[in-house]
C-alpha cells in the first residue's frame, strides 16, 4: 500500500484544529523573531509543549534578545525556564548561544545549518526548525513524532530521525516540508500516539497499513 501523502496531509490539516493539541507554535506569524524561535525550540527539547509554552512566556516577558539574555544571571534564567527538561543546562546554553550570536554574528541568528549546529545545545531538529520557520528556507524538522508517524504509515522505512530526515528530503514534496512538523506533532500527541493510538478516531486510518 502506497500512501497518497498529499491527501494524507490535506486530511490532517482539515482536522488539526479539532484535536486541540498543545503544540508549541513558534512561527514568525505569531510575532516571534528568529532569535525567539531559536530560544523556544531549544527549550522545547525533551519537554512537553504545554510546559514549553509557559516557560517561553515567562522568559520573554523579561528578556527577548541576546543582550537581554546576557543581562540575566544564570540562576535567574534557570528559574524563569523551570521546569523545562534539563533547565540548568539549557540556561547555560542560552547564555552561551547569546554570547556567540553577539560576538560572532553581529547580534543576528546565523542562517546556515553548519553555523547553527555550532551553537551549544542546537541539533539538527532545532536547526531545521529555525531555518524553516525563521528564515523561510526549505528544511524538514524531524522529531520523534515525524519519525514515528512517517514509518508507521509506511511512507519511509528508517531506524533513526536522521535517516528519516534524509528519506523525507528525497521523497516528500517541498511544499510540505515547513509544515509537516507542527502537523505530525499535533497528530501524534492526540491521535497517532506511540502507545495505544486512537485508530478508531483517526481520520486517515483507511490509508494506514498499521491499521488495515
Amino acid at each position: 500500500m502506497v500512501v497518497n501523502i498529499d491527501l494524507f496531509i490535506d486530511i490532517l490539516e482539515k482536522n488539526f484544529k479539532s484535536w486541540k493539541a498543545p503544540v508549541a507554535d513558534f512561527a514568525p506569524d505569531r510575532g516571534r523573531t528568529v532569535f525567539e524561535i531559536l530560544v523556544s525550540t531549544v527549550l522545547s527539547s525533551r519537554t512537553k509543549d504545554e510546559v514549553t509554552i509557559k516557560a517561553v512566556s515567562r522568559l520573554f516577558a523579561v528578556a527577548r534578545t541576546p543582550l537581554e539574555i546576557l543581562e540575566l544571571g544564570e540562576d535567574e534564567l534557570a528559574g524563569l525556564i523551570y521546569p523545562v527538561g534539563f533547565y540548568r543546562i539549557k540556561a547555560g546554553n542560552l547564555r552561551k548561544i547569546s554570547r556567540i550570536i553577539v560576538r560572532e554574528h553581529g547580534g543576528r541568528v546565523p542562517d546556515t545549518m553548519d553555523e547553527l549546529l555550532r551553537l551549544p545545545g542546537v541539533g539538527r531538529k532545532t536547526a531545521n526548525l529555525v531555518l524553516a520557520q525563521g528564515f523561510g528556507k526549505n528544511a524538514i524538522c524531524v522529531d520523534t513524532h515525524v519519525h514515528r508517524i512517517s514509518n508507521r504509515i509506511g511512507y519511509v522505512s528508517t531506524k533513526t530521525p536522521e535517516q528519516t530526515e534524509r528519506a523525507l528530503i528525497k521523497k516528500l514534496p517541498i511544499k510540505h516540508w515547513a509544515g509537516i512538523n507542527k502537523l505530525f506533532v499535533g497528530f501524534g500527541q492526540t491521535i497517532c500516539r506511540p502507545i495505544s493510538p486512537r485508530c478508531g478516531s483517526c481520520p486517515v486510518s483507511s490509508m494506514c497499513p498499521a491499521f488495515i
